[in-house]
């Protein structure tokens, strides 16, 4: 794990509207900025320059905490305009990375969202949501909660290679079980499949096989992307631990996303082991506030 300093800040505004067409949520919120979890590929790496820092080491090493997050968005969620959607929990920056544990802002805020019965969608690598059951549970009771557990593989070699902060995968697959043993709409998203390192047939098979045997509750899924801030930290990963991929990486992420065909073969592929293992895709919960449509993890 990589070590960080920790520094805290005072946010104004926490709910943040997505402007990206097309994507499964409206709304997110994120109670850190920074990540020990230090993923080579994470997409969130550029959100760093907006404060002036690096999307390497700096990233993993300055995590900043929110910790007035649950008062912004009490006062957000009591405003008239809101209508009760479902929010994003973790887009920018795992919920659960490890400075949950001292500061509990995210279990804060899932207190925050019962009190108002606002849905939530969680997606974490984190195995400390196990922590939070009870108030999960309790927030299931009165809106939607869906808990995704992003993972990629089963590899132990990949894993520690691509994501070296990050809990062991079989044990994001213990914490997703136990959730869903407590009553907690949980699953995988296998995410991201890494060409030539975790899209073979054998390598999500078993990944699929074993979301199945610790209870998912559906599979998704999305091949890497690499954007400018991203690529630059993942792409020496590949000259120097995989140098026989690299003539493949030259030819897929001249932009930042690999091939369409491409895409489309590794989500067939997925579409026939979710089959196999009969998986859903996704999940959606039945109880909505009116009028709102079902979110759903695509």
């Amino acid at each position: 794990m990589a070590r960080a300093d920790v520094e805290e800040i005072r946010c104004t505004t926490l709910i943040n509207p997505v402007k990206v067409p097309d994507w499964p949520f409206r709304w997110t919120i994120n109670p850190y900025r920074g990540c020990r979890h230090a993923c080579r590929y994470c997409f969130a790496r550029p959100t760093h320059e907006f404060l002036g820092l690096g999307t390497g080491r700096q990233f993993e090493q300055r995590v900043f905490a929110k910790v007035n997050a649950p008062e912004v968005l009490r006062s957000e969620l009591k405003r008239s305009s809101w209508k009760r959607e479902s929010i994003a929990l973790g887009t920018a920056s795992d919920p659960y990375e490890p400075a949950e544990k001292s500061y509990k802002l995210t279990r804060k805020i899932l207190g925050v969202l019962k009190d108002f019965a606002n849905p939530v969608s969680i997606t974490t690598k984190g195995v400390l949501v196990q922590r939070d059951i009870d108030v999960l549970q309790e927030l299931s009771q009165v809106a939607d909660v869906q808990v995704n557990f992003s993972i990629g593989c089963l590899d132990e070699e990949i894993w520690r290679a691509t994501e070296p902060g990050a809990p062991n995968p079989l044990h994001r697959l213990e914490a997703m079980q136990a959730l869903v043993e407590a009553g907690i709409h949980a699953g995988v998203v296998a995410a991201p499949i890494i060409p030539g390192l975790s899209d073979s047939e054998e390598s999500l098979d078993e990944l699929v096989g074993a979301a199945a045997a610790h209870k998912a509750q559906y599979l998704g899924g999305n091949v890497m992307f690499l954007r400018p801030g991203s690529k630059e930290w993942f792409m020496p990963l590949i000259r120097e631990s995989y140098p026989h991929l690299a003539p493949l990486y030259a030819n897929y992420y001249r932009g930042a996303y690999a091939p369409k065909q491409y895409a489309q073969k590794i989500m067939s592929l997925l579409d026939s082991l979710r089959s196999k293992w009969q998986l859903d895709e996704r999940y959606s919960e039945k109880r909505q506030p009116a009028g709102q449509m079902k979110m759903a993890l695509v």
